[in-house]
């Protein structure tokens, strides 16, 4: 490691950017512990509760959509900024509804800033890393994710036990938090949203970006902060050289050079969202109800899962500059295989369920330990990272949309797949799509770890 390296000015930015993957993450899971609540609320058909689950993720989407543009145009930190004041709307409109409708629109919006600060974060994340650091810093993105995963796991946990013995009768209160306590779940994700906000003023602008909307001096500054002096600019040379050659235009992905990029981006991240990660997270409290399991004793199990979710992206951050991408994304998809082959056969071949409860659960924590340190971040390291930069925020886009649009489809079809096939054979299809992501990784992805982003870019200009 570069002696002159900021290496703990370089974290405190990256966890302000993970804040982002925070919010990605409690968004996506505290739904799970509203679903029973409006199901009752709003008598759910499963088809209305696929949409209320998987609203968000559409919205993620649009999001997805839209970010690479906003990104490229406007910056990574002010892109962030906006995606935080969705967060916060959505939060607040969540705790109003009193029509299903209005709830999906609300979760839409909320959705919106997931697919934005989905694919921003990760992307500011690299551009200011260093190439030795930058598969932990952008690891500390999905990190967040479990992170804000567990916190809402743990909020509603909290919450629901304070509805069943709070001592107030009437009023405001008694109304969000007590008699309808889903609204104080989807409330809780107000404080993160605004703080949030506050703390991205404190951030510095990418240097790429700087470097391509040509504000050199302020990107020199940056990268001097984080270098030193000498390194910082050695790297501002290398950047300015690589922004020399690129044309900026989305054609410059269909080069030669650059289509297996375009490939990668494509497929890995909608294969990833295969794995039924959303669909575990969604529907945790759920799946272990139906395992036989009490409502109190699913949520506290889910809860478990989150924290389990979280150690094990340690393991990640640990390792993945150690071990690098390839190793890992191939380790994951057979990994996961073999864990939903054994869940789907906890749910299938069990005579009495009740008494298959703990090993459905200890398959469910494998199923998350090899997520966790292995598909989670590094599908976000890769992403983040093989693009260039004139059209690093759109094309990154393109990725991230394709990796909700799997999100989408999942956590839609899932309850469908479960009143068609049962719950088990549902999860062997997921085991199923492993294998092909699997070979995916074998034969396509390069390695890239320890290459700065610019020498990654000339890399595929190379092999080809």
């Amino acid at each position: 490691m570069n002696s002159n390296q900021n290496t703990k000015y370089l974290f405190l930015v990256s966890i302000t950017a993970g804040l982002g993957g925070f919010l990605f993450g409690f968004d996506t899971a505290v739904a799970s512990g509203t679903i029973g609540f409006l199901r009752e609320k709003f008598a759910l058909n499963e088809v209305m509760e696929g949409w209320i689950m998987s609203s968000a993720l559409l919205g993620s989407v649009v999001g997805a959509a839209i970010s690479g543009f906003l990104s490229d145009k406007y910056g990574r930190r002010l892109i962030l900024m906006f995606s935080a004041l969705l967060f916060l709307v959505s939060a607040l409109a969540s705790t109003i509804p009193e029509a299903p409708g209005f709830l999906v629109a609300a979760r839409l919006i909320g959705g919106i800033g997931v697919g934005i600060a989905a694919m921003v974060a990760p992307l500011y994340i690299s551009e200011l890393a260093p190439a030795n650091l930058r598969g932990r810093l952008v690891s500390l993105y999905q990190f967040a994710i479990t992170l804000g995963i567990l916190f809402s796991y743990l909020s509603n946990t909290f919450l629901l036990n304070n509805a069943t013995n709070s001592e107030v009768t009437s009023g405001f209160l008694n109304y969000i938090f007590v008699e309808e306590v889903w609204r104080g779940m989807f409330g809780s994700e107000t404080l993160p949203a605004i703080l949030f906000f506050v703390l991205l003023f404190f951030v510095p602008k990418s240097p790429r970006w700087l470097t391509k909307e040509g504000q050199s001096e302020e990107a020199s500054a940056v990268l001097t902060k984080i270098h030193g002096e000498t390194m910082a600019k050695v790297e501002m040379e290398e950047i300015t050289d690589t922004i020399s050659h690129e044309s900026g235009s989305f054609k410059q992905l269909f080069s030669k050079g650059l289509r297996v990029a375009l490939v990668i981006g494509l497929v890995l991240p909608l294969v990833s969202q295969f794995t039924g990660i959303t669909t575990v997270m969604y529907y945790a409290p759920t799946i272990f109800e139906l395992a036989g399991f009490q409502s109190g004793s699913a949520f506290g199990t889910a809860a478990l899962i989150g924290f389990v979710n979280m150690i094990f992206t340690l393991v990640a951050i640990w390792k993945i500059d150690h071990f690098g991408r390839k190793p890992i994304l191939m380790a994951g998809f057979l990994g996961l295989s073999i864990a939903l082959f054994l869940i789907g056969f906890q749910f299938t071949g069990s005579q009495e369920i009740d008494q298959a409860g703990t090993a459905i659960v200890a398959s469910f924590l494998f199923y998350i330990m090899v997520f966790a340190a292995t598909i989670g971040p590094g599908v976000w390291v890769l992403l983040s990272e093989i693009y260039p930069t004139k059209v690093r925020g759109r094309a990154m886009a393109i990725g991230t949309f394709c990796l909700f649009v799997g999100s989408t489809l999942v956590t839609q079809t899932f309850p469908m797949l479960r009143g068609w096939l049962g719950i088990g054979p549902t999860f062997w299809v997921y085991a199923a799509i492993m294998l092909p992501g699997l070979y995916f990784v074998w034969k396509v992805v390069p390695e890239t770890k320890n290459k700065t982003l610019e020498e990654i870019e000339k890399m595929w200009i190379k092999k080809n």
